[in-house]
């Protein structure tokens, strides 16, 4: 594999390990900060089965891009052996994640059902037949919902067993912020993703307006917590993460304005929306959690 692909792959899966974890953790801070309930018991139980279904997502997404030859078309001497291997783990961490998630909805009620079928078939059908919706132009929509409303509300929902439009609107931080992210990992494989076949935005797009989209996404998930914190929605300590997410986001723009169109320049780009959801969505999640209290 080239730098460049070394460099992407870093990016994105070690990056949505771990990342992926943070709107459950937003879910959480809402409950505790806003709610006043919070169950300490439900909150692990709730993150096992979450870092569960995220191993199952990339054990899923390296299997079937191994399968569709995604990582061979511009670098044929790659190693062509599926790894046979990531698929068990998959299926074996989407199984076990079912389980705890069922379990769950004991205690938290039907929505967690919900949540958790619709988490389930976003995340097995990402690039897994016979949906695919990274192939039909959902991908990033799914990304969004999945790492953001479903999973934030779902969270809340654990703790408060009922549904809150506040956290809603928290929730379009993340979701919004990572959709964004899903744009723009697709820019520099805009050639080999249009080439075996994968219709995400980016490649029905083109990268230039790729590059206009993800911005955009991006910006209006920092704009969501000025609007909610001015609104009173959220606590006004909040607007302290639309500042470093501000920041990481002019750093994203510059980077790429002249380099969309060149993978191993524009990868700065990438690594500050990287910085930007993970920054944002963490401080956001801790202003929800002790601003509400201290309000």
């Amino acid at each position: 594999m080239s730098l460049v692909g070394k460099a992407a792959a870093l990016v994105r899966y070690r990056f949505f390990l771990y990342a992926g974890l943070l709107p459950y953790l937003l879910g959480a801070a809402w409950a505790y900060g806003v709610d006043r309930q919070f169950r300490p018991g439900v909150f692990w139980l709730g993150l096992l089965g979450i870092f569960l279904a995220v191993v199952g997502v990339e054990s899923f997404n390296e299997y079937f891009d191994a399968k569709m030859g995604t990582d061979r078309v511009f670098n044929p001497d790659a190693d062509e052996n599926i790894p046979e291997w990531m698929f068990s783990l998959g299926v074996a961490a989407f199984a076990l994640a079912a389980a705890v998630g069922f379990y769950l909805a004991w205690e938290g009620g039907w929505p967690v059902v919900l949540y958790t079928l619709l988490g389930g078939a976003a995340a097995v059908w990402y690039v897994g037949p016979p949906v695919r919706w990274v192939y039909r132009g959902l991908g990033e929509a799914v990304i969004g919902l999945s790492y953001g409303p479903w999973m934030t509300l779902g969270s809340v929902q654990l703790h408060t067993h009922r549904f809150s439009w506040g956290a809603l609107a928290a929730s379009l931080v993340p979701g919004l912020l990572i959709m964004a992210l899903a744009v723009v990992n697709n820019i520099p494989d805009y050639h080999q993703d249009r080439l075996v076949g994968k219709r995400n935005l980016v490649v029905r797009l083109g990268r230039e307006k790729g590059r206009l989209l993800y911005l955009a996404l991006s910006g209006l998930g920092l704009a969501v917590i000025v609007a909610g914190a001015a609104a009173g929605t959220f606590p006004r300590l909040c607007l302290l993460a639309a500042l470093p997410g501000a920041a990481l986001w002019w750093a994203s723009l510059r980077a790429g304005r002249d380099t969309w169109d060149t993978p191993r320049a524009f990868l700065p780009a990438i690594k500050s929306i990287v910085q930007c959801y993970a920054l944002t969505t963490l401080i956001f999640a801790l202003a929800v959690a002790f601003g509400a209290r201290l309000a």
